[in-house]
């Protein structure tokens, strides 16, 4: 028996373990796939500390309900049921009842503490995944706190949230140690109901000391059991707190629907009659949100192959809703004016759509790989001969070989090792080797001087107009749109002039007045 007993708590264990590291693996896939598809909406709403936590304390608990709580039920069920079986045939059915009493205590006990768990230890993730933001809001702006001296400050707050943490959890802890005295008080009672029972019948001749003997220490073998079904509860409710967190996120269906079928015709890319509202995208869930004010009106463009269109205009003018709309990253329910090689956006497939753009924006984002690898980033087998030549158009190959490993040299975490320039010219380049047809630069060039600027500029006029590449700029520097196939100017989400540079500047607008004042600024830097 003991050698059976072994043998299939071993089996089972397997199994039920390995189920439950399948089910966290499945689940952490799902969460990944899931959040790669979000758009900017639901990340300006969630996070990034609350994500981690949910991918994986939170799944972690969900992979310890699936394991150890399922084997410790199933385990503590067999071994419940043999005793019990045990004790209502081989020895007596009337004394195995009357020692049943406590039990339904116990289990109203069970549920009582169980359903407080599962609020607690809910709140206990809150508020693990409001530390995990703080923390996480903290080390990336370590630079920032040291230099406006603020450790201190950083540091009390830190405590107070994880103090405040540390409470969360001490009161699950409490609830969770109120299952040990709940078995033991009932198996005491049980037990005191035993011998009084039992003494009865044996003084009534109706059982032997033996069988009396035999019946205490089975009851002594449910002592597994009882706090197996304790322990199963814990962590089921553990479990189904933390689910609840994963299918919220599971079930936050994509702000930019991927239902396209089509292909584009070419990469010409058309905007008819252009009108949104942040809220747009609230309104494509709620029918009842209310549209708010228009922060673009009525944008009419057009970009063919292998032109360059600028847009400029003053702050809050609208730029950026203009190319997150022109890339699919928010959509609306005014925002199917906007086709690519003559197909709707929406009827686009998104990873079709995707590789349609190569887009550089103002806050350039490197991951902790060598700059070889940041730049091959789209494209993971490019030789060195291929990233060497994108590197020499964005001006980045000189700065480079002054680095003591070269292309080999690791940019550390965000690129931190790099300057704002050479973090930007570095995505350039990566855009670039991407081959995508539409080249999207967001303000790209706002960290480097203007003689690089220059160069840049010129060398990528060479490379869109020898493989008929489109280029979509935004900037706030005119010097670097002079060149432009065409100007917009936006003001106010509405475009108020258009032209070349030539044209604008004959007008006395907005890009006439600007052009003059930062000619002003570039000489006097000159002086």
């Amino acid at each position: 028996m003991a050698l059976a007993i072994y043998a299939l708590r071993f089996g089972w264990r397997i199994v039920l373990f390995g189920t439950s590291w399948r089910l966290g693996n499945l689940l952490r896939r799902k969460l990944y796939q899931q959040l790669s598809q979000q758009g900017a909406l639901f990340f300006s709403q969630h996070g990034t500390g609350d994500l981690m936590a949910r991918a994986t304390n939170d799944i972690d608990a969900v992979e310890m309900a699936a394991g150890e709580g399922v084997l410790s039920g199933f385990d503590g069920l067999l071994t419940f049921i043999l005793v019990l079986l045990m004790m209502l045939t081989l020895i007596d059915w009337r004394l195995t009842l009357i020692a049943l009493l406590p039990f339904p205590f116990m289990g109203w006990g069970f549920y009582r503490i169980s359903s407080r768990i599962h609020h607690q230890f809910q709140d206990a993730l809150a508020r693990f995944s409001d530390l995990n933001d703080r923390t996480q809001e903290a080390l990336s702006g370590i630079r920032l706190v040291k230099a406006m001296g603020r450790e201190d400050a950083e540091a009390t707050q830190f405590n107070a949230l994880a103090n405040h943490t540390a409470r969360t959890n001490y009161e699950v802890a409490r609830s969770e140690a109120m299952f040990t005295p709940l078995i033991y008080l009932t198996l005491t009672a049980a037990m005191l109901l035993t011998l009084a029972a039992g003494g009865w019948l044996y003084w009534h001749n109706e059982l032997s000391v033996g069988q009396l003997t035999s019946f205490t220490i089975y009851m002594g073998q449910l002592i597994w059991p009882m706090w197996a079904f304790g322990w199963l509860l814990n962590i089921i409710e553990r479990g189904s707190a933390a689910m609840v967190r994963v299918n919220e996120t599971l079930d936050t269906a994509p702000a930019v629907p991927d239902r396209g079928q089509q292909q584009p015709d070419g990469h010409r890319l058309d905007v008819d009659q252009l009108s949104y509202s942040y809220n747009s995208s609230y309104n494509n869930r709620n029918d009842n949100c209310d549209a708010g004010p228009q922060i673009l009106q009525d944008i009419n463009l057009s970009l063919k192959p292998g032109q360059t269109l600028a847009i400029v205009g003053p702050t809050g003018a609208g730029n950026p809703p203009l190319l997150q709309l022109l890339m699919r990253q928010w959509e609306g329910p005014q925002s199917t004016g906007i086709r690519l090689g003559g197909q709707p956006l929406a009827e686009i497939p998104l990873a079709t759509l995707r590789n349609q753009f190569a887009s550089v924006p103002q806050d350039c984002f490197l991951f902790s790989l060598s700059i070889a690898d940041n730049i091959a980033l789209t494209q993971p087998d490019a030789d060195r001969q291929a990233i060497e030549q994108v590197a020499r158009i964005a001006a980045l190959h000189d700065d480079i070989m002054r680095l003591p490993e070269g292309y080999n040299t690791e940019v550390g975490e965000r690129g931190v090792t790099l300057s704002g320039g050479q973090r930007q010219r570095l995505t350039i380049a990566r855009a670039l080797l991407s081959q995508a047809p539409l080249l999207v630069l967001d303000d790209a060039l706002s960290a480097v001087d203007v003689h690089t600027e220059q160069q840049i500029l010129a060398a990528l006029k060479t490379r869109t107009a020898a493989q008929q590449l489109s280029c979509l700029m935004v900037s706030h520097r005119l010097s670097a749109v002079q060149h432009a196939d065409e100007i917009i100017v936006l003001s106010h989400g509405q475009v108020a002039e258009r032209g070349r540079h030539d044209q604008l500047l004959e007008n006395d607008g907005w890009y006439s007045r600007m052009w003059t004042c930062q000619q002003m600024e570039a000489q006097l830097d000159e002086r």
